[in-house]
């Protein structure tokens, strides 16, 4: 190049702004990615190891879930003691039970009984002329269908507001979580936040199985989350920190199937092992075995290299070149290890600036309202899948199974068709699904459960969409604070899923419309948004309100 030529230069000249890029990135630093691309390989057997171990602890997350089934609601009516009935087993469905309980649309009502005269009856022969049945009264007791559940074992019949309040909590503790591994992470090391996580993911659901009461059962619900949901992120962060871009996105819906596997794992287990105790005992004792990663695991190189852990640093990278075969030069080396000064830069204000360019604005009140109805209608059909008919194992296999092919589809069609077409598509395709499901006679079993299953299909495909999206939108200076701040606010959705089965009370279609209107929502607002695909991530305000005008778009790239 003429750089290397001894000539008289001309007299200087302005330069172009495409000098300018091409001359900030001759000179940039070193990063690691680089050294993925050129030397060491964005994607070889090292990572592949890496994947396939952090599977074990992405599925084992999924166990936090088990509520779905140890909370399950079961059917139950009053307890007669005028028939015989002191207790909660007897048969649910007696020949006389509506001699003694209101008919309701689905069978019988299950807080009321009919008002007693002061007549008894016996267990074979409660006939109706010893009860008011012009009057009803609110149940003294219950009897249940099974006893598989908290509601059985802690007396919750009617209390649904209550029952629900577990998964409430559980999400609840993935919000008060963040702060928490963060700091670990950031810290003590991503291998140390993992272990400490899956550590106390095992040992608080372990004994949550010898729960005495409900509220114990609550507690350690929420404590198992705020404590242990960071297994997770932990473990995707070892999935993602040492592949090359090219990578990235599939090894983001990778993890993401992994904890599919994971709830399907989790239906299984729960399937096989019927008593909830040991259905959480079978799922969290073998979790115990992955604390063995702390000696098998390597460090995060990116943190070691962000902590200026040069030596182990160092160490990592000569063993991902000879797992991958590859090499890394001694001059990449050095250019790791001996990184420029970092200029400290000076914090605009995020809150003024969000105010004074409508079109940042816009977005920061549109992104959070797309991850709020991801996360509602995402959890809300897991855990109301159990209830679609008499077979909720094989319906909550079913419904988390069908995730892995919404993410691989967004994976294929996101570069594609573009990022708008695929968000508000998958949008569109589960909001039509999930008020379709909401009037189809309960008979036509098959039919609900395929419509139900594509609504969890398209809002999978969102799930995927909705990252890449969400910080394609903003500037480079406040992209991770945007979509922190998105993704927080998301959480509304995940805390409030879990109690939308007790909605049914009133009409077994109202999740489902609600759902369906949420996802209406967002993908309209979808459409309100520019595209992204085939623009470069913008670096500053003025590059990001551009978005969708020619001058974003790639020149030749």
């Amino acid at each position: 190049m003429a750089d290397n030529i001894n000539i008289v230069e001309p007299p200087p000249r302005k330069q172009s702004e495409g000098e300018v890029k091409r001359k900030s990135v001759v000179n940039k630093p070193l990063e690691l990615d680089d050294v993925l691309v050129n030397e060491l390989g964005q994607f070889g057997f090292f990572q592949l190891r890496n994947i396939l171990l952090v599977a074990l602890p992405i599925i084992a997350s999924a166990f936090m879930s088990e509520y779905i089934f140890s909370a399950a609601a079961i059917p139950h009516r009053c307890q007669i003691p005028e028939c015989g009935e002191n207790g909660k087993d007897f048969d649910y469905d007696p020949h006389w039970v509506l001699n003694a309980v209101p008919e309701t649309s689905s069978g019988f009502s299950s807080c009321e009984r009919y008002a007693p005269t002061g007549r008894n009856g016996s267990l074979l022969s409660c006939p109706a002329n010893i009860f008011d049945r012009p009057n009803t009264v609110a149940c003294d007791g219950f009897v249940y269908a099974r006893d598989n559940s908290v509601v059985y074992d802690f007396d919750l019949g009617c209390q649904e507001w209550l029952r629900a309040l577990a998964g409430t909590l559980s999400s609840v503790g993935t919000l008060l979580v963040l702060p928490i591994t963060g700091f670990i992470s950031d810290k003590y090391g991503r291998r140390m936040a993992l272990i400490i996580s899956v550590f106390n993911l095992a040992l608080i659901g372990l004994i949550r199985a010898f729960s005495v009461n409900y509220t114990m059962y609550l507690v350690l619900q929420l404590l198992q989350t705020t404590l242990g949901a960071g297994t997770f992120s932990s473990a995707y962060i070892f999935a993602a920190e040492l592949v090359g871009p090219k990578y990235r996105v599939i090894t983001s819906a990778t993890s993401s199937s992994m904890f599919a596997v994971g709830q399907v794992v989790l239906g299984g287990v729960a399937w096989l092992v019927q008593p909830w105790r040991y259905m959480i005992m079978a799922l969290h004792i073998p979790c115990f075995l992955i604390i063995v990663y702390y000696w098998i695991l390597s460090e995060s190189v990116r943190w070691l290299l962000s902590k200026r852990k040069y030596v182990e640093a160092r160490a990592v990278l000569e063993n991902v070149a000879r797992v991958n075969k590859t090499f890394i030069s001694e001059k990449s080396m050095e250019a790791l290890m001996n990184p420029p000064p970092v200029t400290q830069k000076v914090e605009s204000n995020i809150v003024q600036t969000i105010f004074k360019s409508r079109v940042l604005l816009r977005r920061v009140c549109t992104t959070p309202i797309w991850w709020i109805t991801t996360t509602f209608v995402y959890y809300g059909l897991s855990i109301n899948s159990t209830s679609l008919s008499d077979t909720m194992y094989l319906n909550f296999i079913l419904t988390c199974a069908i995730e892995i092919p919404g993410y691989a589809t967004a994976v294929l069609i996101l570069d594609r068709i573009g990022r708008k077409a695929t968000l508000s598509g998958g949008f569109f395709l589960s909001a039509a699904c999930n008020i379709a499901f909401a009037f189809i006679p309960s008979e036509l079993n098959v039919v609900r459960l395929v419509i139900y299953l594509l609504g969890k299909f398209g809002i999978s495909v969102v799930m995927t969409s909705l990252y890449l999206f969400t910080s394609e939108l903003y500037p480079t200076e406040y992209r991770h604070t945007l979509l922190a701040f998105s993704s927080m606010i998301g959480r509304i959705g995940s805390i409030s899923a879990p109690l939308t089965p007790a909605l049914m009370e009133y009409w077994n279609g109202i999740p489902s419309v609600m759902f369906g209107v949420m996802g209406l929502l967002s993908g309209l607002l979808v459409l309100t948004q520019p595209e992204t695909l085939g623009t470069k991530m913008p670096d500053t305000l003025a590059e990001a309100e551009a978005l969708g005008r020619p001058e974003s778009k790639l020149q030749g790239n």
